[in-house]
């Protein structure tokens, strides 16, 4: 079942499949490329389709209807099919299970993956991956699994792969692959263009720069495959070279490699070691990953889910992440509720308080939230740091002023009008510039301080923005109103 490049064989020809597109009646073929061109969301006529060749256990239909999907089509599948399907479709694909799926599936479809298939299906498909995909897969697998499948590999492979995964999780060490081209400063462009077309040459199937080293192995400048390709073959690979390098050190982070490709636009950017010896690359189509993972982690860390809760994962690892940072909101509503109870009598006295005050603390909360999200994904592409923290922080103070002025008017009148009090539409509205004020300061505040601290701002900061906000507005509000109660304002 593997993936068919047809632009490699001048006699293939197209075939007739049918696309299957959720959002459309009409099924489409696009002219302009080969192959299914399949959304990442399967129709529901191609999983009855599916389900019944599942049920007939009809393996020569399957193998004709998935002949020429791709590796992450078929993880989708697998993805979007019950557990008892998903079973059966794995069972049905045996050996034929192209090795790519391996690094395409998520969630519980991987679980049922990765313990329904034989160690030693596992390790062929190890070896047919490039070393950072292989790793990968081997982090994914227990103990005892993980071992068996390495003592099945080739010594220098396991070798290789056993250093990286001594790497911290989520470092460089963990993304590079371990196959790249390096070559001396003397070599020609001759020399390096029938080495690399040589049999004996043990080169990537895809690479984008030749690295140059030192005699002790250290990277000393890159040379783009394009400029080997238009320079005369008697040039020295030396003299055509960039000096320039985009160094990554093993153990560095990969949100610090993925800002680093995305800050000075890489293709792709050597490893090295202590020792400052080259050890591996880092291409651009792994950050693209680690890019996309990154950005999910932070938007489920605002929400208060766990960066690991995908939609298919198993119930009780999403009630377990949900839960705590349920819990954790729990308690803050129970200390805004707390300053509420403060003013019971206040608010006894007069009803439009309770009807008026979630207005104000609504309104915080979601003035908090917008400065909270933009400084957070400033921190997280540095554009917000020491520096410029105060400036910053003026700013988002000016901004919520300049808003909350404007709602207060609005909002003040409003009051006024529906309560028949022009005192009570003025409180009101000093509450409302009072929190949104809060709002712009602690939504960037808070943000700074968790970093500060070690803490991922993505993770902790809305449950402290929406605290406060809520408690200031409550007790602004209502602080107002008990006062001007008091002196018989209202």
């Amino acid at each position: 079942m593997e993936h068919k490049d047809q632009n490699n064989d001048p006699d293939a020809t197209p075939k007739d499949v049918k696309i299957f597109d959720i959002n459309a009646d009409d099924r489409t073929t696009d002219q302009t490329t080969e192959g299914p061109q399949l959304d990442v969301h399967i129709s529901r006529e191609f999983i009855q389709q599916l389900q019944k060749i599942l049920s007939d256990e009809d393996t020569d239909a399957l193998f004709v209807l998935l002949e020429d999907f791709h590796a992450a089509d078929v993880a989708d599948i697998l993805e979007v099919l019950a557990s008892k399907e998903r079973l059966k479709l794995i069972e049905l694909l045996g050996s034929r299970l192209d090795p790519e799926v391996l690094i395409e599936i998520e969630g519980e479809a991987q679980d049922d993956l990765y313990e329904n298939i034989p160690n030693e299906q596992i390790a062929d498909a190890v070896n047919e991956l490039e070393t950072d995909d292989a790793v990968y897969v081997l982090e994914e697998l227990d103990d005892q699994d993980r071992e068996e499948v390495l003592k099945s590999l080739a010594v220098d492979d396991r070798v290789a792969i056993e250093e990286s995964l001594s790497f911290p999780e989520d470092s460089a060490g963990r993304l590079m692959q371990r196959d790249l081209v390096a070559l001396p400063e003397f070599w020609t462009v001759g020399q390096t263009i029938d080495y690399l077309r040589s049999d004996d040459a043990d080169v990537p199937d895809d690479f984008y720069d030749i690295f140059v080293v030192d005699p002790g192995h250290k990277p000393v400048g890159s040379v783009p495959l394009s400029r080997v390709m238009r320079t005369g073959r008697d040039k020295a690979i030396g003299s055509i070279m960039d000096p320039e390098l985009y160094l990554v050190d093993v153990k560095a982070d990969q949100e610090e490699v993925a800002y680093q490709f995305t800050k000075y636009h890489l293709i792709s950017a050597a490893v090295i070691d202590e020792s400052r010896r080259l050890v591996g690359v880092i291409t651009v189509d792994d950050v693209v990953d680690v890019i996309e993972e990154e950005a999910e982690e932070d938007i489920l860390a605002l929400a208060g889910v766990g960066g690991d809760t995908a939609l298919n994962e198993n119930i009780r690892e999403i009630t377990k992440s949900r839960f705590t940072w349920l819990l954790a909101n729990l308690g803050t509503a129970i200390l805004a509720s707390a300053v509420i109870g403060f003013f019971d009598a206040t608010i006894e006295q007069m009803v439009a308080l309770a009807v008026l005050m979630p207005i104000v603390a609504s309104m915080g909360g979601n003035a908090g939230t917008q400065t909270m999200t933009v400084a957070v994904r400033a921190l997280a592409t540095k554009e917000l740091g020491t520096t410029n923290a105060l400036r910053n922080i003026s700013r988002e103070v000016i901004v919520a002023g300049f808003n909350g002025v404007i709602l207060a008017l609005i909002s003040g009148v409003i009051a006024w009008l529906w309560f028949d009090s022009i005192m009570l539409g003025g409180v009101f509205a000093a509450a409302m510039i009072v929190n949104m004020l809060a709002a712009g300061l602690f939504g960037i505040l808070v943000p700074l301080a968790m970093q500060r601290s070690g803490i991922d701002p993505a993770i902790a900061s809305s449950v402290f923005v929406t605290t406060i906000t809520d408690v200031v507005g409550f007790f602004a509000f209502l602080g107002l109103a008990a006062l001007f109660l008091l002196q018989g304002g209202l």
